[in-house]
């Protein structure tokens, strides 16, 4: 194999996981959600066999898939971006990364304030749409941060882009980032610059910049760059992953863009992996609970699709999987939801086969170093053999 491209479609989740009412999550779906809606279309990835994956016969199975699939448990104690990216890259999370449902503690915010001389607004769990609208009058008046988290392990800090300006609010994220460690060590420091006039109708710009926690030991895209290989990152991949082991990276500005950026990256001869995140499944539909949105994100995915397979040579394979889920129909919360993940494998050397259901996303990192030649010390199983011509 010459090029591997492992698509994540950002919280396509594929059904409660039999533990998902210990994370709050009950009889949630993503994908069944959006199946739902008029606005789905997605013949290419039912072509594929995602109708076939187990659990998903409501987006109707096909008699002969042209893929390899299945469906993936979370082994690791989370559902979010963070600890699902680094178990597909092959690290089991055995223990949950902090969250802070009442807010952060004076010990995380006196330091942090001491650091950028600014005052701190909100500090709460909060919707990031409605926290800059609550407080975003009295940031631009007085010039202090609005800080926020949810349900998963990250501090975000939002600032009007006038007030201040985004490398600014970067170097901002880098000192909580450095706050942030030991038992504090949040998953990731989010910048979330947004602009408007006030009264209601601020909006966030694209300028979000996410500053992870390294990785607590190898991945999958060390064993690439290790081994000589190319480890490209597209969209926030770079971020989730700190920037360890990859070779080169490009931010996105969303799905349209990554896809673009993508088929730019297939255009190329290289050897080795290109690693995408596609966000605004989760981003901008799956947490604002926006089922058609999400549904037609997904149809647009499947119409792009055709021609990005058409630029794969016989040495090329593509993998379709997601991180977690985010049922936009589920109107408990607006956080992630604790599901499966689904998996389609695509290439001219694949063998089409049901590969049931797998005890853990970093099966993905094990096969993909396993079908390189790559040593990747993880708990995942290849299913190398099953899937290979």
């Amino acid at each position: 194999m010459k090029r591997v491209f492992l698509f994540v479609l950002d919280s396509c989740g594929a059904g409660a996981l039999p533990d998902a009412a210990r994370f709050g999550d009950m009889d949630v779906n993503t994908l069944r959600s959006c199946a739902a809606s008029d606005k789905l279309f997605i013949p290419n990835m039912r072509a594929a066999g995602l109708g076939n994956i187990d659990g998903l016969d409501f987006l109707r199975p096909v008699a002969q898939p042209c893929g390899a699939y299945a469906r993936l448990a979370e082994a690791s104690m989370g559902k979010d971006t963070t600890i699902g990216h680094w178990e597909i890259a092959g690290i089991i999370s055995p223990e949950p990364l902090p969250t802070y449902p009442n807010g952060f503690p004076e010990e995380v915010l006196k330091p942090f304030r001491e650091a950028t001389g600014r005052g701190v607004l909100a500090n709460a769990p909060w919707s990031g749409t409605e926290v800059i609208n609550v407080f975003g009058d009295k940031h631009v008046r007085t010039g202090d941060l609005i800080v926020y988290t949810s349900a998963d392990s990250v501090f975000q800090i939002a600032a009007h882009e006038d007030v201040v300006p985004p490398e600014q609010l970067y170097a901002y994220c880098r000192a909580a980032r450095q706050i942030l460690r030991g038992r504090h060590g949040v998953g990731r420091v989010i910048a979330r610059p947004f602009i408007g006039t006030g009264n209601g109708s601020y909006t966030r710009t694209a300028n979000r910049h996410d500053f992870s926690l390294e990785p607590p030991q190898k991945t999958m895209l060390d064993a690439f760059k290790d081994g000589g290989l190319n480890s490209i990152a597209v969209g926030k991949i770079y971020d989730i992953f700190a920037g360890q082991g990859i070779t080169e990276h490009v931010y996105t500005e969303g799905n349209t863009d990554g896809m673009a950026k993508t088929m730019t990256y297939a255009d190329r001869d290289f050897t080795g992996l290109c690693f995408i995140n596609l966000v605004d499944f989760d981003m901008l539909y799956g947490h604002r609970r926006n089922v058609d949105g999400y549904a037609a994100a997904l149809t647009e995915f499947d119409t792009w699709l055709p021609g990005f397979l058409k630029k794969m040579g016989p040495e090329d394979m593509v993998i379709i999987t997601a991180d977690h889920g985010c049922d936009p129909a589920y109107l408990a919360t607006t956080d992630h939801t604790r599901e499966y993940i689904p998996l389609l494998v695509l290439g001219q050397k694949v063998r089409p086969v049901n590969l049931g259901t797998r005890s853990c996303f970093a099966d993905i990192a094990a096969t993909v170093c396993d079908i390189f030649g790559l040593p990747l010390n993880t708990a995942g199983k290849s299913f190398k053999e099953e899937i290979l011509l």
